[in-house]
Protein backbone atom coordinates (compact mmCIF):
# COMPACT_ATOMS: atom_id res chain seq x y z
CA UNK A 1 0.00 0.00 0.00
CA UNK A 2 2.74 2.28 0.64
CA UNK A 3 4.27 1.37 -2.36
CA UNK A 4 1.12 2.31 -4.36
CA UNK A 5 0.82 5.72 -2.54
CA UNK A 6 4.53 6.78 -3.40
CA UNK A 7 4.03 6.21 -7.32
CA UNK A 8 0.73 7.80 -7.15
CA UNK A 9 1.63 10.94 -5.38
CA UNK A 10 4.77 10.90 -8.01
CA UNK A 11 2.31 10.42 -11.11
CA UNK A 12 -0.04 13.12 -9.61
CA UNK A 13 3.04 15.76 -8.34
CA UNK A 14 3.63 15.49 -12.35
CA UNK A 15 -0.04 16.75 -13.49
CA UNK A 16 -0.49 19.52 -10.23
CA UNK A 17 3.28 20.69 -10.65
CA UNK A 18 2.59 24.69 -11.38
CA UNK A 19 5.46 24.60 -14.03
CA UNK A 20 4.05 21.71 -15.67
CA UNK A 21 0.47 22.97 -15.82
CA UNK A 22 1.58 25.98 -17.06
CA UNK A 23 3.41 24.05 -20.00
CA UNK A 24 0.65 21.43 -20.40
CA UNK A 25 -1.70 24.95 -21.58
CA UNK A 26 1.03 26.54 -23.57
CA UNK A 27 1.19 23.29 -25.81
CA UNK A 28 -3.04 23.42 -25.36
CA UNK A 29 -3.60 26.50 -26.85
CA UNK A 30 -0.75 25.66 -29.75
CA UNK A 31 -2.95 22.59 -30.70
CA UNK A 32 -6.11 24.58 -30.07
CA UNK A 33 -4.59 27.55 -32.59
CA UNK A 34 -3.72 24.67 -35.18
CA UNK A 35 -7.13 23.69 -35.17
CA UNK A 36 -8.42 26.91 -35.92
CA UNK A 37 -9.78 27.94 -32.89
CA UNK A 38 -8.36 31.19 -32.15
CA UNK A 39 -11.03 32.60 -30.12
CA UNK A 40 -10.11 30.21 -27.24
CA UNK A 41 -6.48 30.02 -28.25
CA UNK A 42 -6.48 33.64 -26.74
CA UNK A 43 -9.24 33.32 -23.86
CA UNK A 44 -6.38 30.62 -22.62
CA UNK A 45 -3.47 32.62 -23.32
CA UNK A 46 -5.04 35.08 -21.73
CA UNK A 47 -5.22 33.50 -18.53
CA UNK A 48 -1.82 32.40 -19.23
CA UNK A 49 -0.70 35.56 -18.60
CA UNK A 50 -2.76 37.27 -15.77
CA UNK A 51 -1.50 34.70 -13.93
CA UNK A 52 2.36 34.11 -14.99
CA UNK A 53 3.23 37.73 -14.93
CA UNK A 54 2.90 38.30 -11.41
CA UNK A 55 4.96 35.05 -10.67
CA UNK A 56 7.57 36.87 -13.22
CA UNK A 57 8.05 40.20 -11.69
CA UNK A 58 7.22 39.16 -7.77
CA UNK A 59 7.73 36.41 -5.09
CA UNK A 60 4.58 35.25 -5.25
CA UNK A 61 5.32 32.05 -3.90
CA UNK A 62 6.55 33.58 -0.27
CA UNK A 63 2.60 33.97 0.36
CA UNK A 64 2.04 30.59 0.25
CA UNK A 65 5.60 29.41 1.88
CA UNK A 66 5.20 31.63 4.73
CA UNK A 67 2.63 30.00 6.71
CA UNK A 68 4.30 26.82 6.92
CA UNK A 69 7.58 28.13 8.20
CA UNK A 70 6.43 30.15 10.52
CA UNK A 71 3.99 27.67 11.94
CA UNK A 72 6.84 26.55 14.16
CA UNK A 73 9.79 28.30 15.58
CA UNK A 74 13.36 27.09 16.90
CA UNK A 75 13.13 26.34 20.91
CA UNK A 76 13.61 29.44 22.93
CA UNK A 77 15.40 27.38 25.30
CA UNK A 78 17.13 24.21 24.53
CA UNK A 79 15.88 21.09 26.44
CA UNK A 80 18.71 20.14 28.83
CA UNK A 81 18.74 16.52 27.44
CA UNK A 82 16.81 14.72 24.61
CA UNK A 83 17.02 11.09 23.45
CA UNK A 84 18.32 11.99 19.78
CA UNK A 85 18.11 14.12 16.82
CA UNK A 86 16.31 12.86 14.26
CA UNK A 87 17.27 14.61 10.87
CA UNK A 88 14.86 13.94 7.63
CA UNK A 89 16.50 12.84 4.42
CA UNK A 90 15.73 15.24 0.89
CA UNK A 91 19.44 17.43 1.06
CA UNK A 92 20.96 14.43 -0.99
CA UNK A 93 21.82 14.37 -4.83
CA UNK A 94 21.68 11.04 -5.48
CA UNK A 95 22.08 10.54 -8.90
CA UNK A 96 24.94 13.24 -9.17
CA UNK A 97 26.98 11.41 -6.22
CA UNK A 98 26.38 7.88 -8.43
CA UNK A 99 28.07 10.36 -11.61
CA UNK A 100 31.04 11.70 -9.70
CA UNK A 101 31.81 9.15 -6.99
CA UNK A 102 31.63 11.73 -3.98
CA UNK A 103 29.33 12.83 -1.74
CA UNK A 104 27.06 15.53 -3.38
CA UNK A 105 23.95 17.87 -1.74
CA UNK A 106 21.45 20.40 -2.55
CA UNK A 107 20.66 23.79 -1.35
CA UNK A 108 18.42 22.09 1.65
CA UNK A 109 22.05 21.13 3.16
CA UNK A 110 20.89 23.53 6.18
CA UNK A 111 19.77 20.15 7.30
CA UNK A 112 23.35 18.82 7.73
CA UNK A 113 24.85 21.99 8.75
CA UNK A 114 21.96 21.90 11.99
CA UNK A 115 22.65 17.98 12.56
CA UNK A 116 26.38 18.40 13.19
CA UNK A 117 25.68 21.73 15.33
CA UNK A 118 23.24 20.25 17.26
CA UNK A 119 25.18 16.87 17.79
CA UNK A 120 28.45 19.25 19.48
CA UNK A 121 25.89 20.32 21.92
CA UNK A 122 24.65 17.36 22.92
CA UNK A 123 27.15 14.80 22.79
CA UNK A 124 25.53 11.72 23.76
CA UNK A 125 22.60 12.00 21.98
CA UNK A 126 22.39 9.90 18.78
CA UNK A 127 22.13 11.43 15.31
CA UNK A 128 19.30 9.22 13.39
CA UNK A 129 19.08 10.18 10.03
CA UNK A 130 16.39 8.79 7.74
CA UNK A 131 15.65 9.28 3.93
CA UNK A 132 16.09 7.20 0.65
CA UNK A 133 15.63 7.87 -2.75
CA UNK A 134 12.48 9.78 -3.76
CA UNK A 135 13.03 8.81 -7.49
CA UNK A 136 10.59 6.21 -9.89
CA UNK A 137 13.33 5.53 -11.87
CA UNK A 138 16.18 5.08 -9.41
CA UNK A 139 16.85 3.57 -6.17
CA UNK A 140 20.04 2.54 -4.51
CA UNK A 141 19.54 2.41 -0.89
CA UNK A 142 23.40 2.39 -0.09
CA UNK A 143 24.37 5.47 -1.72
CA UNK A 144 21.30 6.61 -0.17
CA UNK A 145 22.86 5.55 3.38
CA UNK A 146 26.32 6.71 1.83
CA UNK A 147 25.84 10.37 1.41
CA UNK A 148 24.47 11.49 5.21
CA UNK A 149 27.07 9.13 6.69
CA UNK A 150 30.00 11.03 4.86
CA UNK A 151 28.84 14.21 4.70
CA UNK A 152 28.26 14.03 8.93
CA UNK A 153 30.92 12.07 9.90
CA UNK A 154 33.23 15.15 7.62
CA UNK A 155 31.48 17.29 9.98
CA UNK A 156 32.49 16.10 12.98
CA UNK A 157 29.81 12.91 14.16
CA UNK A 158 31.51 9.99 15.22
CA UNK A 159 30.28 7.15 12.83
CA UNK A 160 29.46 5.26 15.98
CA UNK A 161 27.09 7.89 17.19
CA UNK A 162 25.01 7.62 13.68
CA UNK A 163 21.96 5.45 13.45
CA UNK A 164 21.16 5.53 9.19
CA UNK A 165 17.74 4.45 7.89
CA UNK A 166 17.75 4.49 4.19
CA UNK A 167 14.96 2.80 2.78
CA UNK A 168 11.74 5.12 2.81
CA UNK A 169 10.65 6.93 0.25
CA UNK A 170 8.52 9.84 1.69
CA UNK A 171 8.04 11.29 4.76
CA UNK A 172 5.25 8.57 5.80
CA UNK A 173 7.63 5.93 5.74
CA UNK A 174 10.72 8.03 7.23
CA UNK A 175 8.70 8.13 11.00
CA UNK A 176 7.35 4.66 10.40
CA UNK A 177 10.82 3.02 9.84
CA UNK A 178 12.21 4.73 12.45
CA UNK A 179 10.10 4.26 15.13
CA UNK A 180 11.89 1.05 15.47
CA UNK A 181 15.23 2.04 15.63
CA UNK A 182 14.49 5.01 18.10
CA UNK A 183 16.90 4.41 21.63
CA UNK A 184 13.78 5.17 23.94
CA UNK A 185 10.41 4.84 22.29
CA UNK A 186 9.02 6.79 24.63
CA UNK A 187 11.78 9.65 24.64
CA UNK A 188 12.07 13.25 23.11
CA UNK A 189 13.97 13.59 19.97
CA UNK A 190 14.92 17.20 18.18
CA UNK A 191 13.27 17.03 14.73
CA UNK A 192 15.39 18.73 11.85
CA UNK A 193 14.32 19.33 8.24
CA UNK A 194 13.00 22.42 6.17
CA UNK A 195 11.30 24.98 7.97
CA UNK A 196 8.16 24.83 5.20
CA UNK A 197 8.10 20.95 5.69
CA UNK A 198 7.74 21.17 9.53
CA UNK A 199 4.03 21.24 9.76
CA UNK A 200 3.60 17.50 7.89
CA UNK A 201 6.69 16.34 9.47
CA UNK A 202 5.29 16.84 13.44
CA UNK A 203 1.64 15.56 12.48
CA UNK A 204 3.56 12.45 11.11
CA UNK A 205 5.43 12.14 13.56
CA UNK A 206 2.46 12.63 16.35
CA UNK A 207 1.13 10.03 14.55
CA UNK A 208 3.09 7.18 15.19
CA UNK A 209 3.43 8.54 18.80
CA UNK A 210 7.18 10.06 18.52
CA UNK A 211 7.32 13.49 20.56
CA UNK A 212 9.55 15.45 19.06
CA UNK A 213 10.90 18.92 19.09
CA UNK A 214 10.91 20.73 16.13
CA UNK A 215 14.05 22.74 14.87
CA UNK A 216 13.37 24.28 11.69
CA UNK A 217 16.08 25.13 9.16
CA UNK A 218 16.20 25.47 5.26
CA UNK A 219 13.81 28.82 4.66
CA UNK A 220 12.51 29.65 2.03
CA UNK A 221 10.74 32.74 2.22
CA UNK A 222 11.29 36.20 3.19
CA UNK A 223 9.63 38.21 5.75
CA UNK A 224 7.47 41.26 3.66
CA UNK A 225 9.11 43.96 4.12
CA UNK A 226 12.31 42.33 2.43
CA UNK A 227 10.29 40.82 -0.52
CA UNK A 228 10.96 43.14 -3.60
CA UNK A 229 10.05 42.66 -6.99
CA UNK A 230 12.43 41.49 -9.68
CA UNK A 231 12.00 39.54 -13.31
CA UNK A 232 12.82 35.85 -11.58
CA UNK A 233 10.48 33.64 -13.23
CA UNK A 234 12.37 30.54 -12.27
CA UNK A 235 12.88 31.55 -8.93
CA UNK A 236 9.90 32.41 -8.15
CA UNK A 237 7.97 29.72 -9.17
CA UNK A 238 10.46 27.31 -7.18
CA UNK A 239 9.35 28.50 -4.06
CA UNK A 240 5.69 28.90 -5.40
CA UNK A 241 6.23 24.95 -6.43
CA UNK A 242 7.50 23.88 -3.50
CA UNK A 243 4.69 25.39 -1.20
CA UNK A 244 1.95 24.38 -3.18
CA UNK A 245 3.10 20.66 -3.28
CA UNK A 246 3.44 20.73 0.54
CA UNK A 247 -0.28 22.31 1.14
CA UNK A 248 -0.91 19.12 -0.95
CA UNK A 249 0.91 16.98 0.66
CA UNK A 250 -0.83 18.27 4.14
CA UNK A 251 -3.85 17.74 2.56
CA UNK A 252 -3.43 14.76 1.25
CA UNK A 253 -1.91 12.87 4.41
CA UNK A 254 -4.34 14.23 6.48
CA UNK A 255 -7.23 11.98 4.39
CA UNK A 256 -5.44 9.22 4.10
CA UNK A 257 -5.51 9.26 7.56
CA UNK A 258 -1.39 10.23 7.84
CA UNK A 259 -1.94 12.74 10.44
CA UNK A 260 -4.48 13.43 12.55
CA UNK A 261 -4.86 16.91 11.66
CA UNK A 262 -4.73 19.19 8.77
CA UNK A 263 -2.29 21.93 10.12
CA UNK A 264 -0.63 20.94 13.20
CA UNK A 265 0.23 23.61 15.30
CA UNK A 266 2.66 24.15 17.98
Amino acid sequence: MDSLFFYISKFAWALLSPLNVVIILVCFASVLLLLNYVRLTKWLLSLLLIVNLPILVYPVGDLLIYPLESRFQKPAIMPNDIDGIIVLGGAESLTTTISWQQAEVTDAADRYIYAAKLAKQYQKAPVIYTGGSGSIQFRDDNTSAQIPMTVLTASGVKAERLIIESASRNTAQNFSLIKPLLPNPTGQYLLITSAFHMPRSVGIARQNGINVIPYPVDYKSNKAYLRKWSIDYLGHMKTLSTAWKEWIGLTVYFFTGKTSSWFPKP
